[in-house]
């Protein structure tokens, strides 16, 4: 059976110690997130992770939900209860602004409990995730009265809320929208359509679900052009906030997954459902990218998420599975074989994983501090600096930490041998309900062509600009530091290789697309490597730190071992992915269709 226990040391450290948290007091809402507030409140969700969520996830992942024959939907058991106490205890309104119901915090300690709480339980972290990623959107571009309605129900955790893009005949090409919103007397929308892969589409969480829904009014243009958004709650709201009667939405069916089984992954039907548009005619993608793109850093989450929990288990086993002798010799001699942990095959999976983790940890945290900038800075300069960088690290993040999460279920599986394939481990299902997070909220080869098509040429490139600036200068202030050079070799490299392939992309994109598609997806690991070379390096940097302050733990000294383990053994691969991206498309291209 798996356990888990929430990192909170580790997310304190980089807080502290890497990422400076006190330069942030500037920021409105961080004088109410000092920092032994923020210690209480992961000491908290981390509680309520292991304790609530985490005993739920292997008998939700057996039991799945349930879809009735009037079309109601019920999760398994034990879930109404978990999300009772999730709601009640304010983590879904986290840090939604007050004034519609939320606690203001900032938006990186969201991103850290998400953590927790994926790692314990994904599928039922996926319930609030989506009503955060709504609420996001209704805040951004609802009018003051719809978000009156519906975001402090929202934020209370009463409601929860959805997104409705994907239909049978579209997932990415969005313009193929065929659901319809006619106009009717009263202001609002009949919306009549089907959506499919509506995750949290229906449940028995809560008394009501705000679905968001693109759709095309009547005589819209073709295309993404003619796209709308509209808020279609499943019961109708009166004028005084209570409920009335249900709106014409009904799930169909619940999808037949390979995990997540205890989220409602549904078929939405909507037959002349009532629903009121969000902004303005024909601009409903970019209101709904708002939420796509706070669930594209809550996806990158449950990539490290799953990783974490997988090793977590996978380390347990290799320190007490015996089988074998060490290569050096018997390590204990009364036992009958060595724990797996003494051999050198068994470490480099373990710390594969946990050098990734630990990284992308960081990452993750950078990211969020500069989303909280970018709202909150009174500077505009800081603002502008802090927005580039989320939204070119955005679909890194979301692809990279995806990608890798995935692959180190299965090594964290492989840890296990036979065991990691039978069920009762656990380990088997971290490996299905990470699979997932590459497909959802973009494909991982969308948000590879994302990078190089849209975020790198945006601006005339100057996020990219600013992220090679940040690594040169840290290179730069640290290149004295004898005791730092070990960790610096490796970033600079890898800097410069990512240096090299911009710039090809530059000079043979343009010219031929096909080059930027057959290299999109070794340019967005390349500047992954290099973002989790900068994380290791930053993070090296303030455990030496500490440790000229009067020695380290064992816990910071084994951070040393891991920054020189992925410099020496995972950085390497920047130069795979800059000869590969640097062949073309030649080869990709060259072969008919019909061979295949």
């Amino acid at each position: 059976m798996p356990s888990y226990k929430a990192p909170v040391r580790d997310t304190l450290f980089l807080l502290n110690d890497v990422f400076d948290y006190a330069r942030y007091d500037n920021l409105p809402g961080f004088s109410d997130a000092s920092l032994d507030i923020v210690e209480a409140v992961l000491g908290e969700g981390a509680k309520l992770s292991e304790e609530v969520l985490q005993p739920l996830n292997r008998s939700g992942d057996e039991e799945g939900c349930t879809r009735h024959v009037d079309g109601r939907v019920t999760t398994p058991k034990g879930f109404k209860e978990a999300y009772k106490a999730y709601a009640e205890g304010g983590w879904v309104g986290l840090s939604v602004d007050p004034a519609y119901g939320g606690q203001g915090l900032p938006y990186f300690l969201a991103i850290a409990l998400t953590e927790y709480s994926v790692s314990a339980n994904q599928a039922f972290a996926m319930y609030p995730g989506l009503t955060t990623g709504a609420i996001a959107a209704l805040q951004t571009h609802a009018s003051e009265a719809q978000k009156r309605i519906y975001v402090p129900k929202m934020a209370s955790g009463e409601w929860t809320g959805t997104m409705n893009l994907t239909e049978p005949q579209c997932g990415t090409d969005l313009g193929l929208i065929k659901t319809r919103a006619a106009p009717l007397a009263d202001g609002a929308y009949a919306i009549t359509g089907q959506k499919i892969f509506i995750s949290a589409g229906d449940h028995d969480l809560t008394e009501n679900i705000v679905h968001l829904v693109l759709a095309r009014i009547e005589g819209a243009p073709v295309g993404v052009k003619g796209i709308s958004l509209f808020v279609v709650p499943k019961v109708l709201v009166r004028e005084d906030g209570s409920l009335g009667e249900g709106n014409r939405v009904t799930c169909g069916s619940i999808e037949h997954k390979m995990g997540i089984h205890a989220n409602s992954t549904c078929v939405l039907n909507f037959d002349g459902a009532r629903g009121w548009l969000v902004g303005e005619e024909n601009r409903g993608l970019p209101a709904m990218f708002v939420m796509m793109n706070e669930a594209r850093l809550g996806v990158a989450v449950q990539g490290l998420a799953l990783s974490e929990v997988a090793y977590q288990n996978a380390a347990a086993y290799a320190k007490e599975r015996l089988q074998g002798r060490a290569l050096t010799g018997a390590r204990d001699a009364g036992k009958p074989a060595d724990p797996i942990i003494v051999h050198p095959d068994v470490r480099r999976m373990l710390l594969e994983i946990r050098a990734f983790n630990e990284a992308a940890r960081a990452a993750l945290l950078w990211a969020a501090l500069s989303a909280d900038e970018a709202r909150r800075s009174p500077d505009a300069a800081a603002r502008r600096t802090a927005d580039d960088r989320l939204g070119l690290l955005t679909p890194v993040l979301k692809g990279v930490l995806t990608d890798t999460g995935f692959a180190n279920t299965v090594k964290a599986q492989q840890v296990l041998g036979g065991h990691g394939y039978v069920a009762e481990w656990g380990m088997e299902q971290f490996v299905r309900d990470s699979r997932i997070s590459m497909i959802y909220e973009g494909a991982n080869g969308i948000q590879a062509l994302d990078l190089v098509g849209r975020k790198l040429p945006k601006d005339g490139g100057r996020a990219i600009t600013a992220f090679f600036a940040e690594v040169s200068a840290f290179l730069a202030q640290n290149k004295a530091d004898s005791e730092l050079a070990p960790y610096l070799g490796a970033l600079k490299a890898a800097s410069g290789q990512l240096q090299q392939a911009t710039m090809w992309l530059m000079q043979n994109a343009m010219g031929n697309p096909d080059n930027a598609g057959a290299g999109s997806n070794d340019y967005m690991h390349l500047l992954g490597l290099t973002l989790l070379g900068f994380m290791w390096a930053r993070i090296a940097k303030a455990v030496l730190a500490k440790k000229a302050n009067g020695g380290l733990s064992e816990e910071l000294e084994a951070k040393l071992v891991l920054a020189k383990f992925f410099n020496e053994r995972m950085m390497p691969e920047a130069g795979a992915h800059l000869a590969r991206l640097t062949s073309g498309a030649g080869s990709i291209m060259a072969m008919p269709a019909a061979a295949f």
